[in-house]
């Protein structure tokens, strides 16, 4: 599958992809500041954004679309640097493909089995009535017994187009099906460790990944460097943007 890309920025290519229930444009202040020296090709993960739906969204299968859509664009190795879901499908590329992996960025988790509430959040999604009379203040009271933090609904919502046939940008049925897979880790088939630069960036607040994930982070990666910025949460490039740049900035240095 092509995906939807936002491209900025010349010189040595830079992938980014994003986390569940985001798109391209959460990693807008990334893109902006690597863009000053790298080529930086920020995607929409399918069932995202603007990219198409499909009912398979196998780790497998989306690290397909990232490198085929990197070679549409004549991309052949890049580095990639992924948040949350889209850190699953950068390790799940770099595992698969090395050669394709020039260095690796991993955002605040690890190649590990998760437990979290989204299928409460999707049910709630799905259950709001898309009528024409919608409004974004109707849609958050509807979201507050699933979805009790105002931050997260914000950032929910941001998948809502209003107006006449409102809808949902992210394919909620397709991640409802997936949602095992996606919270869930498996190694793809004959791997072996990923060699190449790699960072694991965990936010210091975040409790996706702790230490007793560093063995399954080393297994995989074991060049991996594992560092944490203070005062962010699971989502470390919006609580503290100006630190996160600068530490990815200095590891994309030769």
């Amino acid at each position: 599958m092509i995906l939807n890309t936002s491209l900025i920025g010349d010189g040595p290519p830079v992938i980014l992809l994003h986390g569940l229930f985001g798109a391209a444009k959460n990693l807008g202040v990334i893109s902006r500041t690597l863009s000053a020296r790298h080529r930086v090709i920020a995607m929409d993960l399918r069932n995202h954004g603007a990219s198409p739906h499909d009912a398979d969204m196998s780790y497998a299968a989306m690290a397909a679309d990232v490198a085929v859509t990197a070679a549409s664009h004549g991309v052949t190795a890049a580095t990639v640097i992924g948040h949350s879901m889209g850190g699953k499908t950068a390790m799940f590329l770099a595992l698969q493909n090395r050669d394709f992996v020039k260095s690796l960025a991993v955002l605040d988790i690890a190649p590990v089995a998760y437990n979290h509430e989204y299928d409460d959040y999707v049910a709630a999604m799905q259950a709001i009535s898309l009528t024409p009379t919608l409004t974004r203040h109707a849609a958050d009271a509807a979201l507050q017994d699933a979805v009790p933090a105002a931050p997260m609904r914000a950032f929910l919502l941001n998948n809502l187009v209003l107006g006449t046939a409102p809808h949902w940008r992210v394919g909620l049925a397709e991640i409802a099906s997936a949602m095992p897979d996606l919270v869930g880790w498996t190694d793809p088939p004959s791997w072996q460790p990923y060699t190449g630069k790699t960072l694991f960036l965990r936010g210091a607040d975040s409790n996706y990944v702790q230490p007793d994930a560093y063995p399954a982070i080393t297994a995989r990666f074991p060049a991996a460097v594992i560092a944490s910025v203070d005062g962010a949460s699971h989502w470390l490039h919006a609580d503290k943007p100006a630190e996160v740049c600068t530490v990815l900035e200095e590891f994309l240095q030769p």
